[in-house]
């Protein structure tokens, strides 16, 4: 058992504590979706704002964000990160329906990280969902090799971005530049420019991503 600091929740903005719907890392992607999506409509609401309004603040289409309300598609972790940065909440709050916890440390299991982004091509898992106040966020990312001629999927966020690759190959496109990562290799840049990712040579690339 582990023995960490707790307090009580903290959830840094002056709404009320979120309905806790906890996400089953194994469970039905769908239903996890359509939570994580009351959850975003929960808080507009709360906070009086428009749905228009909002997807405008954070660079959506107001139909986008609509979907992204009503838990009908995949919602991506660039979006969630400026959703939880906009309303000054944590993103696992977003993810979990809870308030993280832990002050001293937070241990992650291998393949016990929290789901993030459900789409085909890739996947991100929280590595930190519990611990409190964090100054960064990090993620062990998969992405699936895809066909050449597929569309890279760009995505921006506030702040800065680390990335080091753990397993194959993957090419990286920021703006106009187009950078190529094997095993070992390692990458910083500004992520509020728009960037993607694709997995090379028919293989899975994993990387470790750290939010900054």
């Amino acid at each position: 058992m582990l023995s960490n600091n707790s307090s009580q929740s903290d959830i840094r903005h002056p709404i009320k504590v979120l309905s806790v719907a906890n996400i089953r890392k194994d469970g039905n992607m769908t239903e996890q979706i359509k939570q994580v999506a009351s959850r975003i409509k929960e808080l507009r609401e709360i906070s009086d704002i428009s749905s228009d309004v909002l997807a405008n603040e954070l660079g959506v289409s107001q139909e986008l964000y609509k979907d992204y309300e009503s838990g009908s598609i995949d919602i991506p972790v660039s979006f969630l990160y400026k959703f939880a940065n906009r309303f000054n909440i944590e993103l696992s709050t977003l993810l979990t329906g809870e308030n993280p916890r832990l002050h001293t440390y937070s241990i992650v299991r291998k393949g016990k990280g929290i789901s993030v982004d459900r789409r085909q091509e890739y996947k991100y898992e929280n590595l930190a969902y519990n611990f409190i106040h964090k100054k960064a966020e990090p993620f062990m990312v998969t992405v699936e090799p895809e066909a050449e001629d597929a569309e890279v999927h760009y995505n921006s966020h506030p702040g800065q971005e680390f990335n080091y690759l753990l397993e194959g190959s993957m090419k990286v496109y920021i703006a106009d530049h187009e950078i190529t990562l094997n095993e070992g290799d390692s990458l910083y840049f500004d992520s509020g420019i728009n960037h993607g990712m694709r997995a090379i040579n028919n293989k899975p690339a994993k990387f470790l991503a750290i939010i900054l």
